[in-house]
């Protein structure tokens, strides 16, 4: 199975650059659980991202994605913030719905 460098590669710059966005976004709000310094870091990695939307030599680009992902690799939290209630959350399956057709009652 290719690694997950290949699987990046493959894909198009603009798909590349609009999951190393969002997963940046993703990240930061592992590391500033509060919303006003998440809004701020937001609008930090917003400016990081406009600054090279003016690239078009693809050499230039590729290098400024590569940049960024191995950036985002240096930045993942050990502990990454997971909805409780989403897969791996601390609520997850918590009290789950009887079967259907089950009779309550002791």
């Amino acid at each position: 199975t290719p690694d997950a460098a290949t699987m990046s590669a493959a894909l198009s710059n603009p798909t590349r650059v609009s999951r190393l966005y969002r997963h940046s976004l993703k990240t930061m709000l592992s590391w500033a659980v509060q919303r006003d310094i998440f809004y701020t870091e937001r609008d930090r990695i917003r400016r990081e991202f406009e600054t090279n939307l003016h690239l078009k030599d693809l050499g230039v680009v590729e290098k400024a994605i590569a940049d960024g992902e191995a950036k985002l690799a240096e930045y993942a939290h050990p502990d990454p913030y997971t909805v409780p209630t989403a897969y791996g959350g601390s609520k997850y399956a918590r009290n789950p719905p009887p079967p259907p057709g089950a009779k309550g009652g002791r």
